[in-house]
C-alpha cells in the first residue's frame, strides 16, 4: 500500500501585547540560569515546556494561542511576569563593581574569549561536556560581573550526538539538526547586511555567516559555514562538534581562530586581552600576527606584541585531549592562507612543533604564541608544567611560566531552586557574597530538619525523574514492565530513604567508571543490604570513536540488568544539562574515581557540593584543594610509578572500605526524626566550604586579577609607539638565541663552607657571555634550607649577583650572602637571559647552572 506523503505545518501564535517581552527573555541566555524566567514558560504550558526540552524560543513557536491569551489575563501570572522583568532589567542596568573597574577600564579594556564549545543550557546544544560547560559558566560569571567581555565560537548545525543505549548495552549515536530559528541567536548585521567573513582554504575561500547570542551583559559571536557561498562539503564544516576527520578538525579550527578574529575586526572591536581556552582556537595567534604586521612590524615583533596580550588555558593532561596534526596536512590546509598573509611556513610550523618536525601540536602553538598560561587546578598546573616543559627546556618545570586557576561552577545555574529560595529567606544577599567564605557560615544556622527536608524533596524529584527516564528507555528497548518496576523500586520506596550515589561524566577510560566494581561480591553485599540499601546511578556519553569508552557503558549496562544488582545499579542514557541538574541536586554522594593525575579539574563534584551532596573522590583535580577532612571523603592516589593494575586494586579497596565503614554507616545513623545528624553536619560543611571557593565568579575574578589586568597592560606596553618595545624585544631575543649556546658560567675562586649566623659568604662567578652584555643576563643564587630543626621548612630565598668586573671577554658577578636559615643550607647559582620587557622572567626557557 502506498504511503501518503506527510507535510508538517507549524501554526505560530501571536504573543499578546501584555506579554510581548517574552520574546526578549527567550532570546537572552539569562534564562539558562534564572529560575524565574524558566518558571514563566513552564507556567504557561508545563507539558509543552517539557516536550520542547526547556527551549523558550521553540516554546513560543508552538504554544497554543489560548494558553498565551489566558496567561495575559491571569493576574497572578502577570504579577510574576512583571517581577521577572523587573529583576531582569535591574540585572542589565547594574554595572561592574570596583573590584572590576580598578583592574579593567570598561571604556578601554575588552577581553576576547575563544573556545570550540559553549555549554549554557540543554536548549542550545553546541557543547559536548566539561570544556563547554566551563566556557558557558565563564561567560555567565563574566556577565554577572559586567566585565568588558566578548566570546567567539562556532555554530554547529547538529552539535554533539544524542545518545541512546540499546537492549545489548551498545551506545547508539544519533544526530539532530537544529534550525537557527529554534536557537537563542540572531544574525549579526553590518551596514544593513548579514555579516559574513571568509577564510582562505586550498583552492577556495570558505565563507561564514555570523550569529550573536546574548548572555546578559555580554555577547557570543558564532561562525556558521552553512551558507550558500560554500559548496556542499564546506557547508558541513560546522555540522558537528568534534565530528569528521583530521581535515575537518583543522578546517574548523582555522575557521574558529582566523575567522573569529576577523569577525571582531569587522565589528570594530579591539580586544586588549585575548583568552584562548584550549588549543582548538590557537590559530587566532597567526591572524593577529598578520594584522599586526600590516602596521609595519616584522613577524617576530608582531608575535611578541600578540603574545604579550594573550592568555592560553590548557584543560587536560590526557594526550587525546590535545589536537595534533601531521606536517603535510598543516602545510596543505594552511598553505594558501600563509602565502596570502606573508607568513613563512617554517616559522609557523616551529611554533607548533613538538617532535622534531613531524607533527604540529595546537597546544604548543598556544603556549608559544602567548605569554600567560595556566592549568585549571593546582595539581593540573604542576602536571601541565611537566608535560609542556619542552617549551622552556632549561627551566625547572616548577618555575616555568605555567600557573593555575582552579575551575569553578556558576552557582545560580546549578543550585536547585529550592536551595535558592531557602537562601533568599536565610541570607538574602547570598548572590553578591559568592566570593566571601565567612558569609557562608550562615549555612550552619539553618535548622537541621529544614535543611534535610529540602534535600529529601530534591531527592524525591530526582527519583521521579529517573523513573520516567527509565520507563521511556525500557519501553523503547522492549524491556519487560516487571524489570522496570524492580529496577526502580528502591528509588521510590516510601519505607526506606535509600542512599543514592551518582556517577555522571564522559565515559573515558582514565575516569575509571568501573573501578567500584573491582570487588563485585563485596560491593553487592553493601548495595543489597536490606537494612542499609544503596543505589548507584550512572550516566554519561563516550565519544563515538572511543571504543574502550563505549565498552565501559556496556559493562555497566550488563551489570545493571543482572538479577543480583537490579534496582541497585541504574544506567541512564543521554546525559545532558537537564539531567545533570536533577542528579547533582538529588544524590547523597557524588562519586569520582579518575586515574591520578589525569583529572585536570572536574567540576561536576563542585556542582553536587553546592547542593549539599558529599564528594567521594580521588584526590585529584579540584578535590585536591577542596577536601578538608570534614566535607566529604577522599581516596589517596597511589604512586604513579606503580603497576597500574596494582594501583587500581589498592584505590578500589580504599573506595569500598570508605563505603562500607564510613559512608553507609553515617547515612543510616538516624535519630528519632528519621535522619542522620552527622550526615547533615558533613553535608553543611560541604556546602559552606565549597560554594564560596569553587564558584565561577571567584574563578573569573582570579583571571581578572592574575592575568587579564596584566595582559592588558603588557599588550599596550609592547605596542606603544608603533610597537617599538615589541621590536626591541624580538631583536634582543634573536641576539640571545644566537649567542646562548656559547655562553658559560663558572665559579670564580673558592666559596667558604662555614660562617657565623651573623656573618656572610662572598660569592663570585665568572661568565663567558659570547657577545651578550652583563645587562642581558641575571645571575642568581638560590638558598634552600636542608635542616631547620623544629622550624617549618620555607621555600628557597634568592639573591642577585651584581657585575663586579669585565676583562678578557669574561664578566665577573659577585655578592655577599648572609645565611638565610639556621643550620645546613644549599646554595645554587644560575644565570638566565633578562630584559625588562619580558612578561615572565624565564619565558625564553634558557638557563645555565654552575
Amino acid at each position: 500500500m502506498h504511503k501518503a506523503t506527510e507535510f508538517r505545518l507549524e501554526a505560530h501564535p501571536l504573543i499578546p501585547e501584555a506579554l510581548e517581552r517574552l520574546e526578549e527573555l527567550a532570546n537572552d541566555l539569562f534564562y539558562s540560569w534564572d529560575h524565574g524566567v524558566r518558571r514563566l514558560f513552564a507556567r504557561i504550558d508545563l507539558r509543552l515546556w517539557q516536550k520542547v526540552e526547556h527551549n523558550p524560543k521553540l516554546f513560543l513557536r508552538r504554544v497554543a494561542q489560548d494558553r498565551l491569551d489566558e496567561a495575559s489575563e491571569d493576574r497572578a501570572f502577570l504579577s510574576e511576569y512583571r517581577q521577572v522583568l523587573s529583576s531582569y532589567d535591574a540585572y542589565l542596568e547594574a554595572g561592574p563593581g570596583p573590584e572590576v573597574t580598578e583592574k579593567l577600564d570598561p571604556e578601554t579594556a575588552l577581553v576576547a574569549y575563544f573556545c570550540a564549545e559553549f555549554g549554557f543550557h540543554e536548549s542550545f546544544p553546541i557543547y559536548s561536556g566539561g570544556l563547554g560547560i566551563l566556557a558557558g559558566d565563564h561567560c555567565k560569571a563574566a556577565s554577572d560581573l559586567a566585565l568588558p567581555f566578548v566570546a567567539v565560537g562556532l555554530l554547529y548545525q547538529q552539535g554533539y550526538f544524542i545518545q541512546s543505549i540499546d537492549p545489548l548495552g551498545q551506545q547508539v549515536a544519533r544526530y539532530q539538526s537544529h534550525s537557527s530559528d529554534e536557537l537563542p541567536i540572531t544574525p549579526v548585521e553590518k551596514d544593513g547586511e548579514v555579516l559574513k567573513v571568509s577564510v582562505p582554504f586550498p583552492g577556495r575561500d570558505i565563507v561564514a555567516r555570523v550569529w550573536e547570542a546574548r548572555i546578559g551583559h555580554i555577547r557570543l559571536y558564532l561562525l556558521d559555514s552553512h551558507t550558500e557561498e560554500n559548496n556542499a562539503e564546506d557547508q558541513e564544516l560546522t555540522l558537528q562538534l568534534y565530528g569528521g576527520d583530521e581535515s575537518t578538525r583543522i578546517g574548523q579550527e582555522m575557521l574558529l581562530g582566523i575567522g573569529g578574529t576577523r569577525v571582531l575586526e569587522a565589528l570594530g572591536l579591539k580586544p586588549t586581552v585575548w583568552h584562548i581556552n584550549e588549543g582548538h582556537a590557537a590559530f587566532q595567534i597567526l591572524e593577529r600576527c598578520r594584522q599586526t604586521m600590516a602596521a609595519g612590524l616584522t613577524f617576530d615583533a608582531a608575535l611578541e606584541a600578540v603574545a604579550g596580550a594573550t592568555l592560553f588555558t590548557t584543560h587536560t593532561p590526557v594526550a587525546a585531549g590535545h589536537d595534533i596534526f601531521p606536517r603535510d596536512l598543516v602545510q596543505h590546509a594552511m598553505g594558501r592562507y600563509l602565502e596570502e598573509s606573508g607568513l613563512d611556513f617554517g616559522k609557523i610550523f616551529s611554533l607548533g612543533d613538538k617532535d622534531d618536525g613531524v607533527t604540529f601540536n595546537m597546544t604548543s602553538l598556544g603556549l608559544r604564541g602567548s605569554r600567560f598560561h595556566n592549568g585549571v587546578s593546582r595539581i593540573h598546573g604542576g602536571v601541565a608544567s611537566l608535560m609542556e616543559g619542552d617549551i622552556w627546556p632549561q627551566v625547572p618545570p616548577e618555575e616555568n611560566p605555567i600557573g593555575y586557576i582552579t575551575n569553578g561552577v556558576h552557582v545560580p545555574t546549578f543550585l536547585a531552586p529550592e536551595w535558592s529560595s531557602l537562601f533568599d529567606i536565610q541570607a538574602s544577599t547570598w548572590k553578591s557574597e559568592l566570593r566571601n567564605p565567612d558569609f557562608w557560615e550562615f549555612i550552619d544556622e539553618i535548622p537541621d530538619y529544614h535543611y534535610w527536608s529540602v534535600h529529601k524533596a530534591l531527592k524525591q524529584q530526582m527519583g521521579e525523574y529517573i523513573v520516567r527516564r527509565l520507563k521511556r528507555q525500557h519501553k523503547r528497548n522492549g524491556t519487560g514492565h516487571s524489570v522496570t518496576q524492580r529496577m526502580t523500586r528502591p528509588l521510590v520506596s516510601t519505607e526506606k530513604d535509600t542512599l543514592v550515589i551518582g556517577f555522571a561524566r564522559r565515559f573515558a577510560t582514565y575516569k575509571r567508571a568501573t573501578l567500584i566494581f573491582s570487588d563485585l561480591d563485596r560491593l553487592q553485599r553493601i548495595l543489597t543490604d536490606p537494612d542499609r540499601p544503596v543505589v548507584l546511578v550512572f550516566a554519561g556519553k563516550a565519544h563515538p570513536r572511543d571504543t574502550p569508552g563505549q565498552q565501559l557503558i556496556k559493562v555497566i549496562h550488563d551489570l545493571s540488568m543482572h538479577p543480583s544488582l537490579m534496582g541497585h545499579l541504574i544506567l541512564l542514557e543521554d546525559y545532558d544539562q537537564a539531567m545533570a541538574r536533577r542528579l547533582l541536586s538529588g544524590v547523597d554522594v557524588w562519586l569520582n574515581t579518575p586515574e591520578y593525575p589525569k583529572e585536570a579539574s572536574g567540576t561536576s563534584g563542585e556542582k553536587a557540593a553546592v547542593n549539599g551532596a558529599l564528594n567521594l573522590s580521588v584526590l585529584d583535580g579540584w578535590w585536591g584543594e577542596g577536601y578538608n577532612g570534614k566535607n566529604g571523603w577522599a581516596i589517596t592516589p597511589r604512586d604513579t610509578g606503580l603497576d597500574p593494575e596494582f594501583r587500581n586494586q589498592e584505590e578500589a579497596r580504599d573506595l569500598i572500605d570508605l563505603l562500607e565503614f564510613e559512608v553507609v554507616p553515617l547515612y543510616y545513623e538516624r535519630d528519632s526524626q528519621g535522619y542522620s545528624r552527622g550526615w547533615v553536619k558533613r553535608s553543611k560543611a560541604s556546602m559552606k566550604t565549597i560554594t564560596p571557593q569553587f564558584n565561577s565568579q571567584r574563578m573569573v575574578m582570579d583571571y581578572v586579577t592574575n592575568y587579564y589586568q596584566t595582559a592588558s597592560i603588557q599588550g599596550a606596553r609592547l605596542m606603544a609607539g608603533g610597537g617599538r618595545l615589541a621590536t626591541e624585544l624580538a631583536d634582543w631575543k634573536a641576539k640571545v638565541r644566537e649567542a646562548w649556546s656559547g655562553v658559560e658560567l663558572n665559579v670564580a675562586g673558592c666559596i667558604e663552607c662555614r660562617c657565623p649566623h651573623d656573618g656572610a659568604v662572598e660569592l663570585r662567578v665568572e661568565a663567558l657571555l659570547n657577545g651578550l652584555s652583563a645587562d642581558d643576563v641575571r645571575v642568581e643564587c638560590l638558598v634552600s634550607p636542608e635542616c631547620t630543626g623544629t622550624h617549618k621548612t620555607p621555600g628557597p630565598a634568592s639573591f642577585f649577583l651584581e657585575r663586579e668586573s669585565e676583562a678578557d671577554g669574561r664578566t665577573v658577578f659577585a655578592t655577599q650572602v648572609q645565611p638565610s636559615y639556621p643550620g645546613l643550607q644549599t646554595l645554587r647559582l644560575r644565570m638566565y637571559p633578562y630584559h625588562e620587557a619580558l612578561t615572565h622572567p624565564l619565558e625564553m626557557g634558557a638557563m645555565l647552572w654552575v
